[in-house]
């Protein structure tokens, strides 16, 4: 018995109804059989036994092994659509349904199938995105609190699955509607420690500017608690509850500052607290157990405080003349100086001050002398406003730099140095000290970073004076060059101590050049020339080239890894301003696409979405360009994996803001083309967040590019049915500017274009009749695309015309009184375009139909 002898009995029987036994058959044939046309034949019909027997996996496999030998097999393609979509993976049935109507138009069976799983798709992301989080929020509480579930992984997927939920406003308020505060203080009550921070980090989701809540929040939690936690000796838990109250804090601002009226007595001695705390100087007798963390806190805290230092508070407090006195005055002075610098300075100004750290300076007391000489430190910061500091903090150093023999001070007063060395900033013009002097420092500071022996809240000073000195663009050059100072730096900035980050992170911006610098007007140099002003020369190791070659030193290094550690940090030295530094490198560490997938495979992916969703308006659009330049060049399935890829989406929608720049607006375009093409649920993530208006509105755009790349998008989102119906609205030119579009003479925006016409037309026929009402020049723009010398606009302008002769009769005869009908007479004869031809076909057969003209027995 051949191959072939079983085929036609296994056909006999699937006819008869006995699937099981034509399936055994079909197998028994597959064991004799070679040919691999006929392999893939038996492959197919053992898919439809699958079917038929509701193995829907095994008839997916079969499927696709036909399909592996044909591309084109249409019934290999439709059997297997039929089994994604019982298996759940609709997005992949709709792919291919999709194929098998381009392949054959005029099968009304694919039609209908394609039309149908439409529907079904958009009802049920309608029906499940309420149930779905519903199920979701309550299952992550049953793993969170099951105490006999042993799957350390289960849960930290679970805890994971929790606060992104909770970044999102639905989710938020799924959680706090679902008695999930209450289940979020049991949590906090286990006294575990990955338990405690996935609460304290949902908690600061629910609480993110929604005052109601944090005041309910706050409430349930109570200060006993809240106190209780801040305190436990897990460092990450702790910080985790200082984030959670700044984020209460910030949450509650407006409606304390409204409250605070008439209280303001209570106000000032809450500063004076804080301050006091602020004050204290490390190891002095009697002193509160604090760290650089708690100071680096504190300013945080007072910056949020500002209006109300500048207001009321009697700097009386800071007098005594006593040592002790002195002391805590000085260190007050540097940590408002490292938050509000304003009030900082005013205190700086203040009668005895200056006088005090100059003579602390030369105490014989190390403590003494380190909090004198930090804060000479953070005065040099603000040189511009600290006139004393400008004229006299060279010499005085300097001196402490040459004679102090302890290297904890000695390394403080080089980053003084460093400070006002690089007062020039980038201009090369600008030198502060002598040629020479800048790259000894900063190799005094490479030295100092790289000695293990010294302990690392010294070592993280070397890090500061870098972070100065590296302005300098033959600093940078040896500092790339320099793989331990590199690595070195690396693993501070992955240390418990987090006040190194931001001086970390301005280093990066300096070594990637990502700082803001515009070129200057031609003709306005030709007038600071003329008036004999100063002009800012850029150093030439700042060139393009080597600013190339510096990002790629330091993705060799391994930057990424612990960028994407200083973004997990809830430290409150992870400011604001310091998330948009970490932005900026990373915006330049992705510029290249062929750097892009390193970048994503060490953590740069995830780290981009907080960063592009909190900080300052800057940071996030840096971060938010990142995002979209992964996913223009990399599988987003992959860059983003999970429900990880649904948190893109709103970042690359902010890049269509109309304050965004030109190339913001078109990386985001070409970013959410590539989402829409994804899923239905990614494009109902992206009309969720009202970006099809903006879209639309780039349509218009005079640019060519942005146009087009508006237009690729809208041809995408056409798949969902809220977009259709949009191109149907009463007073809408959509579907117009659609048709015009399909006329222009930019070939890739015809193409587009008229893609998004053959899309619509397919999947939601009422706009066929549409068509005629928009533009008179309707017709002439789909001969256009019928006689274009592209067989793919070819293509696409008789799918359109396919669909319009099979959506109405009257469209059918305006189409066929024209010129249209001796166009699909020949295109329907063209064999070297057969999807062209079969299209052309198919319309004829329409006219036939419909009895507008006689078949044609030689073409049928």
């Amino acid at each position: 018995v051949t191959a072939e002898q079983l085929r036609a009995r296994g056909n006999a029987l699937f006819q008869a109804g006995d699937h099981g036994a034509a399936l055994a058959v079909y197998t028994e044939a597959l064991s004799l059989s070679d040919a691999a046309a006929e392999r893939a034949v038996l492959h197919r019909n053992r898919a439809a036994c699958y079917l038929k027997l509701e193995d829907y996996a095994k008839a997916e496999a079969d499927a696709t092994k036909a399909i592996e030998a044909d591309g084109r097999d249409v019934k290999a393609l439709f059997r297997r659509s039929q089994a994604l979509q019982q298996l759940g993976r609709l997005d992949q049935a709709v792919t291919d349904l999709q194929r098998c109507v381009s392949l054959e138009p005029r099968n009304k069976a694919f039609q209908e199938a394609l039309r149908a799983l439409g529907s079904s798709m958009h009802e049920k992301v309608g029906r499940g995105a309420m149930s779905c989080t519903d199920s979701k929020v309550e299952q992550m509480f049953q793993i969170l609190l099951d105490l006999d579930e042993k799957d350390a992984d289960k849960k930290q997927k679970a805890a994971q699955n929790l606060i992104v939920l909770a970044r999102e406003e639905a989710g938020a308020e799924k959680i706090f509607q679902s008695d999930g505060v209450r289940l979020l203080m049991q949590l906090l009550d286990t006294a575990k420690a990955d338990l405690m921070l996935a609460a304290l980090r949902t908690l600061v989701g629910l609480c993110s500017g929604h005052r109601s809540r944090t005041t309910a929040i706050l409430s349930e939690l109570g200060a006993p608690r809240l106190a209780a936690v801040l305190g436990v000796e897990h460092e990450q838990v702790s910080l985790a509850a200082c984030n959670l109250l700044h984020v209460m804090f910030d949450s509650l601002k407006e409606g304390l500052q409204k409250d605070f009226r008439g209280k303001e007595d209570a106000l000032v001695l809450g500063l004076k607290k804080i301050l006091e705390v602020g004050s204290t100087v490390c190891g002095s007798l009697g002193s509160l157990p604090v760290t650089e963390n708690t100071r680096m806190s504190t300013s945080v805290l007072l910056s949020k405080l500002y209006e109300d230092l500048k207001s009321g508070v009697s700097w009386g407090w800071f007098e005594g003349h006593e040592l002790p006195g002195k002391l805590r005055a000085i260190q007050t002075v540097s940590c408002l100086l490292q938050g509000p610098s304003d009030a900082g300075n005013r205190v700086l100004e203040l009668e005895g001050i200056m006088d005090s750290v100059l003579s602390l300076c030369a105490s014989v007391t190390e403590a003494h002398q380190l909090v004198a000489v930090e804060a000479l430190i953070h005065a040099a910061d603000k040189a511009k406003r600290a006139s004393f500091i400008t004229a006299n903090g060279v010499n005085l150093l300097k001196e402490i730099y040459k004679h102090s023999e302890r290297d904890s001070i000695r390394i403080r007063a080089l980053v003084g140095l460093c400070k006002l060395g690089s007062a020039g900033g980038t201009d090369f013009s600008m030198k502060q000290f002598a040629e020479g002097s800048t790259m000894k420092l900063a190799k005094q500071c490479r030295k100092w970073l790289c000695n293990e022996a010294i302990d690392a809240g010294t070592r993280r000073w070397a890090v500061e004076g870098l972070a100065y000195l590296t302005f300098d663009a033959d600093v940078k050059e040896e500092f790339v060059e320099d793989k331990a100072a590199m690595q070195a730096m690396f693993q501070l900035a992955k240390s418990e101590d987090r006040s190194v980050l931001y001086a970390v992170a301005s280093t990066l911006v300096n070594c990637t050049n990502s700082y803001d610098h515009e070129e200057p007007d031609p003709q306005m140099l030709e007038l600071a020339k003329y008036a004999k002003q100063h002009i800012p020369e850029q150093h030439p190791k700042d060139k393009p080239e080597f600013v190339k070659r510096r990002v790629r030193k330091l993705l060799t290094a391994g930057v990424v890894s612990a960028l994407a550690c200083m973004v997990k940090s809830e430290n409150p030295a992870l400011t604001n301003s310091c998330r948009e530094l970490i932005s900026r490198v990373f915006l330049a560490l992705v510029e290249e696409a062929e750097d892009r997938g390193g970048v994503v495979a060490q953590g740069g992916g995830k780290a981009l979405i907080p960063l592009s969703l909190e900080g300052t308006e800057v940071g996030q659009t840096k971060a938010a360009q990142a995002l979209a330049k992964i996913t223009i060049t990399s599988n987003p399935e992959m860059a983003f994996p999970g429900e990880r890829i649904y948190e893109v989406v709103r970042p690359l929608v902010s890049l269509l803001h109309l304050q965004r720049t030109g190339l913001e607006n078109f990386e985001g375009l070409m970013a959410l083309t590539n989402l829409a093409g994804i899923s239905e649920r990614l494009r109902q993530k992206i009309l969720k967040e009202r970006a099809v208006p903006m879209i639309e509105g780039y349509m218009f755009e005079e640019h060519e590019l942005i146009r087009l790349a508006a237009t690729e998008c809208m041809c995408n989102m056409a798949m969902s049915k809220e977009v259709q119906e949009m191109f149907l609205a009463e007073g809408s030119d959509r579907l117009k500017l659609m048709v015009l579009y399909s006329g222009e003479e930019d070939e890739k925006l015809r193409r587009a274009a008229s893609g998004t016409l053959a899309m619509l037309t397919s999947l939601h026929p009422p706009i066929c009749k549409r068509i005629p009402q928009v533009t008179v020049h309707w017709l002439e723009i789909l001969q256009a695309l019928l006689l274009s010398p592209s067989a793919e606009l070819q293509h696409r302008g008789a799918v359109v015309v396919m669909n319009m002769m099979a959506a109405a009769r009257e469209v059918a005869e305006q189409l066929i009184a024209s010129e249209m009908l001796e166009i699909l007479s020949v295109l329907a004869k063209d064999k070297e375009k057969p999807r062209v031809a079969q299209a052309a076909q198919e319309s004829l057969a329409h006219a036939v139909a419909y009895g507008l003209i006689k078949p044609n027995p030689g073409h049928a």
